[in-house]
């Protein structure tokens, strides 16, 4: 059975990412993060919002690559540096 880590995504970084864009998902480092990511992963489904079950449009397959942890500075965040998971995307895309 494959390991498959699930990230439901804003419309606008689901865009950036099947459009090649983007290349990191981040993830602010709180336990909550700490424990999903310290599992070993086959996959990564990027799921544009919530989408309906069945709704295939709205999921990109990833292999899984693994993450580093980096302070960042984004909109998303605030303006102060923030310390984040950043969830490697890896090049080959698929799309169900």
């Amino acid at each position: 059975m494959k390991r498959i880590l699930r990230l439901n995504l804003k419309k606008e970084y689901f865009d950036q990412i099947r459009n090649g864009e983007k290349t990191e998902e981040y993830r602010l480092v709180k336990p909550y993060w700490e424990k999903r990511l310290s599992r070993e992963y086959d996959e990564i489904h990027l799921l544009c919002g919530y989408p309906s079950t069945g709704d295939m449009s709205k999921t990109l397959i990833k292999p899984w690559a693994g993450y580093t942890v980096k302070t960042i500075t984004h909109p998303h965040f605030g303006p102060e540096p923030v310390k984040v998971f950043a969830i490697r995307i890896a090049d080959r895309l698929s799309q169900i």
